[in-house]
C-alpha cells in the first residue's frame, strides 16, 4: 500500500516540478494514520528558492487534497531541496555530478570494502568510475549502488 502511495504522489509531484523547470530528486511516504508524512525533494541548476517549494507544496497539496490520494487526508507535506549531501538516486546524477566528491555504499563488496569515498569520475555503458583518495579508479555496475551522496567539501 505504501509503495502504491507513494508513487501515486511521485506522479504528481513529477507532473508539478517539471512544469515548472524543477527536477523531481525523491519522493519519501512515512509513517501512517495520521502521523504520516510525504517529503518530496526537488531541485534546480541553479538552486531551488523558498518560492519554488512553497509553489510545488500548494499544488502538490491542492492535488493531492482534491482526488483523495491520502486516506482521509491526514498528512504532513514538506517540500524542500536535496541539500549539499544530496542522494545520488538516478544512473544520470553519477553523470551530472562528474568530478564532485561523493560516499558510496555498494551491496557486495568490491575489493574487500563496501564503502567508498572519492571523486566521480564518469558513466559509461551502466558502469560508474570512482577515483579514490588513494589515486586509483574503481569501477562498478549501477546496480551494485546501494547507497550514495554527494560530499560537501569544507
Amino acid at each position: 500500500m505504501q509503495e502504491s502511495l507513494a508513487a501515486k504522489i511521485e506522479e504528481i509531484a513529477r507532473r508539478v516540478a517539471e512544469s515548472e523547470g524543477l527536477e523531481l530528486v525523491e519522493v519519501e511516504v512515512k509513517g501512517g494514520g495520521g502521523a504520516r508524512l510525504v517529503r518530496i525533494s526537488i531541485d534546480k541548476p541553479e538552486g531551488v528558492t523558498h518560492a519554488d517549494c512553497e509553489f510545488v507544496s500548494h499544488q502538490v497539496g491542492t492535488i493531492l487534497d482534491v482526488e483523495d490520494v491520502v486516506p482521509g487526508n491526514r498528512y504532513t507535506l514538506e517540500v524542500s531541496s536535496p541539500g549539499v549531501e544530496r542522494k545520488l538516486l538516478k544512473v544520470q546524477d553519477f553523470q551530472r555530478f562528474s568530478g564532485k566528491k561523493a560516499k558510496i555504499t555498494l551491496r557486495d563488496p568490491l575489493e574487500g570494502r563496501r564503502n567508498w569515498e572519492g571523486t566521480l569520475a564518469g558513466l559509461e555503458d551502466g558502469t560508474i568510475a570512482l577515483e579514490t583518495e588513494a589515486g586509483a579508479t574503481i569501477r562498478f555496475p549501477f546496480e551494485q549502488v546501494q547507497k550514495a551522496n554527494l560530499k560537501f567539501e569544507w
